[in-house]
Order: C-alpha cells, then sequence, then structure tokens
C-alpha cells in the first residue's frame, strides 16, 4: 500500500531521476508520449460519469412500475397525483424519475405533454424564488431579467404561459428539500394551488428528496393541498451494487482490465459505508485512474484502497465547502466540541458554541430550530450521525457523532479556518 501510494505521488508531482549526479526532471513530451502509447485501461470512462444514464436501471423495476402506474393517467389527459420520491443519495432516484418521465413523453405521441426538470441544488438557479421562476419561464422559451421584476409579475406570466395551450406539465424538482429551505415552501403552495386556476393545463409535482421528513416542518395548509404519494427507495445492499458495478465495468472497461475482486471490494466499501451506488461508481472510475496512472495494466484491490482515500477526502472538502456560511458555522462548531468530548457531542452545547462564532464572525444566527435542521442536512450527506436521546422532564436532544476520518477532519478544519 505505502509503496503505490509513493509511486502515485512520483508519477503525478515530481518524476524525476538521476543523471551524472544531477536531477533532472522527465520532460512532459515523456509523460504524455508515455501515456498514449499505452493500451488504454477505460474502453468508455464517461460511462463512470454522473452525466450518463444507463438503459438498465438495476434492482429498482418495482419502484420504476409503482412511478410509471402513478403518472399514467397523464396519457388520458388525466391530472395524476403530486409524488414524492426519498431515499438515500445513490440509490436511483433521480435515473428512475428520468428514465419513467422520457419514456412517459414518448408513449404520450404528442406535444401536450410536458415534462420539466430542476435540480434544486444547482446554483444561481434556485437560489430565490425569482431566479426559480425565472427558470420555468425560461422552459416555456421566455427570456426575464435576471433581477428587477415584481415577484408577483414573474407568477402571471408563469400561469400565462402554463394555461396558453390545453397540455399536461409534470414538473420534476430534484433535491426539493433544497429548495424549500432556500425560500420556504409558499412556493409548492402556489404550484398545487395553479389547478383550480387553469382552463387548460393541469400541473403534476414530482419532488425527490434525500429527507424523507423535511414535509414535516412545512406549513399545514401547505401539506394539505400537495394531496401527495409517497415512493421509497431503500439503500442498495453489497450484492445490488456489484451488480451495478459489473454491468457498469463490462461497458467502462476493455475486457480484462479490471479484477472481480476490485469489483467486490468498491461494492463492500459502499454497501459498508452508504449503500449510494453513484459513490461507489465513481470509486470505480477513480481506481481505474490510480491504475493507469501507476502504470498497471489492470485494476486490483490496492488500487480501490488508493482511491478511497481520495475519494473520501474530496467528496467530504467539497461537500462542505459548498454548503451556506451558516453551515459551515454550525459543522465548525461541531468539530470543535468533538475534539473536546467526542461522547458527548449535543445539539444544545452545538448551538451555544455556534451563536458565539456567528458573533464573532458578525453574522446573525439562526433559530435553535433552524440549526437543528442543519444538523439534519449534515446527518443525510453523511458528514454526521445522530440519535435522539431523552432527558425526561427536560425534554429530548440528539447526540451527535462526526463520521469523518482524521485526514478529512483536518483538510475541513484548514478550510474553514480560512473561512471563518
Amino acid at each position: 500500500m505505502v509503496y503505490f501510494l509513493w509511486k502515485l505521488n512520483f508519477i503525478l508531482v515530481s518524476s524525476n531521476r538521476k543523471e551524472g549526479g544531477m536531477m533532472t526532471q522527465v520532460s512532459l513530451k515523456d509523460i504524455f508520449s508515455s501515456y498514449t502509447s499505452k493500451k488504454p485501461i477505460f474502453k468508455d470512462k464517461d460511462t463512470l460519469s454522473i452525466r450518463f444514464t444507463p438503459e438498465n436501471i438495476p434492482h429498482r423495476d418495482e419502484q420504476i412500475n409503482q412511478l410509471a402506474h402513478i403518472l399514467a393517467p397523464v396519457l388520458r389527459n388525466e391530472k395524476p397525483s403530486n409524488v414524492f420520491i426519498y431515499g438515500k443519495p445513490g440509490t436511483g432516484k433521480t435515473l428512475v424519475t428520468k428514465k419513467v418521465a422520457a419514456n412517459l413523453e414518448i408513449a404520450a405521441e404528442s406535444n401536450n405533454l410536458k415534462v420539466i426538470y430542476l435540480n434544486c441544488k444547482m446554483r444561481k438557479v434556485t437560489d430565490t424564488e425569482y431566479r426559480l421562476l425565472a427558470q420555468l419561464i425560461e422552459f416555456f422559451g421566455e427570456k426575464v431579467p435576471y433581477t428587477g421584476l415584481p415577484t408577483n409579475e414573474l407568477y402571471n406570466r408563469f400561469y400565462r404561459l402554463l394555461d396558453s395551450s390545453q397540455q399536461n406539465v409534470v414538473l420534476v424538482l430534484d433535491e426539493i428539500d433544497s429548495l424549500v429551505n432556500k425560500i420556504g415552501s409558499q412556493f409548492l403552495y402556489s404550484i398545487t394551488r395553479v389547478n383550480q386556476e387553469m382552463e387548460k393545463t393541469k400541473i403534476t409535482l414530482v419532488g425527490i428528496s434525500n429527507n424523507i421528513s423535511f414535509l414535516e416542518n412545512i406549513d399545514s395548509r401547505v401539506k394539505s393541498s400537495l394531496s401527495e404519494e409517497e415512493l421509497i427507495f431503500p439503500p442498495y445492499n453489497a450484492t445490488e451494487i456489484k451488480d451495478i458495478l459489473t454491468e457498469r465495468a463490462r461497458i467502462a472497461f476493455h475486457q480484462e482490465t479490471i479484477t472481480d475482486a476490485a469489483i467486490a471490494k468498491c461494492a463492500a466499501l459502499a454497501a459498508q459505508e452508504h449503500g449510494d451506488a453513484r459513490k461507489a461508481i465513481d470509486l470505480l472510475r477513480v481506481a481505474g485512474e490510480t491504475a493507469e496512472r501507476i502504470g498497471s495494466v489492470q485494476v486490483k484491490e490496492e488500487h480501490v484502497d488508493i482511491a478511497q482515500n481520495k475519494v473520501d477526502t474530496d467528496r467530504y472538502t467539497e461537500t462542505i465547502r459548498s454548503q451556506p456560511k451558516q453551515s459551515k458555522i454550525v459543522f465548525k462548531a461541531i468539530l470543535e466540541l468533538y475534539k473536546k468530548n467526542a461522547k458527548s457531542v449535543q445539539t444544545g452545547d452545538v448551538y451555544d458554541l455556534y451563536a458565539k462564532i456567528c458573533q464573532k464572525n458578525n453574522i446573525k444566527p439562526l433559530t435553535q430550530r433552524r440549526v437543528s435542521d442543519l444538523i439534519s442536512e449534515l446527518d443525510t450527506f453523511g458528514i454526521v450521525s445522530t440519535v435522539n436521546i431523552s432527558k425526561g422532564r427536560y425534554g429530548r436532544t440528539r447526540k451527535i457523532n462526526v463520521n469523518l476520518s482524521g485526514t478529512v477532519v483536518t483538510k475541513i478544519e484548514e478550510m474553514l479556518f480560512k473561512e471563518l
């Protein structure tokens, strides 16, 4: 293991050789020609990227059929139930929804069905109600200024475009909990009430969320207007992830350039930690890249070990880096308390320290309930884990554990120190 890490660093960073007592750097031409002259491990690396949508989605037939039955009424120009899809990251929620929606459009055989997909975690797309409406209006071919118009004006434009022709609209909001956290739940109420105002158009909401309880905290009036059905996507087990990886490896790698043991190890690590097929596929890709850089002709278990260290560090660091400042402050408070007493980090203590860090940075602190929601989001990401604890007549609290290795924590601490 140490040898492989050293060799990888040697190739990527310093690639030096000794000649006549002098250290001379290998030329870039030599590095590149060496790379292109070797038989590649990958046949089609893009099939291991998040952009790739496979034709087959293993172990999700039940969910595909359920969602198809829920949305099928649009083919008779009827309005289906709104549906909310829940499950941990990497359980196939988005893949299944896109597959069903695409096939639904094909089955419709006309222009009276329109599917709109929005990822609510994309920056500068759904950060505000204004930007969300502007994005939706653009789907109908109209442009609006980046800022400057009253929100009511945007709603009126959107409603006019919706009802401009006889159509059935399916609006898919991926990471819908992130949208509600940013702009509140009033938008959902406005969307669900559209069907009472429109004469020609019916709109159905499909919400995708990692957080199964996010609807519990929204306005009861909004919740009652949704009239939703629910689909739950369970995490994949090791056998299921191995099936997914084996199928993906078949189209991503040249024959005999990856061992069964490497695929099995990727699956076992993913099932043990998170049941996330997307992360398992990412791990497989990084293991292949590692093998190529080292000069191996085959991806083996040791390459998976190296890739796991790299993926963990990069993934969690980037997750924290992409969070709003308030979430970073909450996590900084958790880390400081965890380092002092790893056995007893509770939400009340986190809030007290969080408020002090906010004061130090001249930032207005959020309410204790909102901070509790941010802790739940960190739990959803797998960065922390929480356990509810009863304190008798003193109420309830949550015990918080940090799920990161020392190396990852150190890197995140360095990043937070620069920002806060």
